[in-house]
């Protein structure tokens, strides 16, 4: 029998998109793994690198789970016979515990989820969703004040050795 090898290029494992603006404005609590339903011509778009997640965040609606606000811009040979919503609503694919956890957190203690990135896993498409809460002011500058000082002890600790 027949069969065709992959090759290893950068569509089998690997970091499509990252948040990494939700790392700097939020605790994060819990993160769970969280499948994609996507279009074909959104796979082929992201796997030409046009996926952008930074301003997206997770809704729940009907018990059910979607990632709103997530872009991913069309490539215009893929995409020629629909007119493509670069924007639109996309379902998560989670268990119905994970969706009842989370539900239950952002509704009853204050929480919010975001995406956190997204990658290859095999031939899928996967986000990590986290489970967040807000950062003030005050906080953000202590984190970049401890950020600043491991990286300080770390050129010290080098120059040492």
């Amino acid at each position: 029998m027949y069969r065709k090898t992959m090759s290893k290029d950068k569509t089998s494992g690997g970091t499509i998109a990252q948040n990494r603006k939700a790392r700097h404005d939020f605790f994060i609590e819990d993160k769970v793994e969280a499948g994609l339903v996507l279009q074909g011509w959104e796979v082929k778009a992201i796997r030409a690198g046009k996926m952008t997640i930074s301003e997206s965040y997770v809704i729940f609606r009907d018990n059910e789970a979607f990632l709103f606000n997530a872009q991913i811009t069309p490539l215009w040979s893929a995409s020629t016979h629909i007119d493509p919503e670069a924007t639109r609503t996309r379902k998560l694919l989670m268990s119905r515990r994970q969706i009842d956890k989370l539900m239950a957190a952002v509704n009853q203690k204050g929480y919010t989820c975001v995406p956190l990135a997204s990658f290859w896993k095999g031939q899928y498409v996967k986000c990590e969703i986290a489970l967040v809460k807000g950062k003030a002011l005050h906080d953000k500058r202590a984190t970049e004040k401890d950020r600043d000082w491991n990286r300080e002890k770390q050129r010290v600790f080098r120059k040492s050795h």
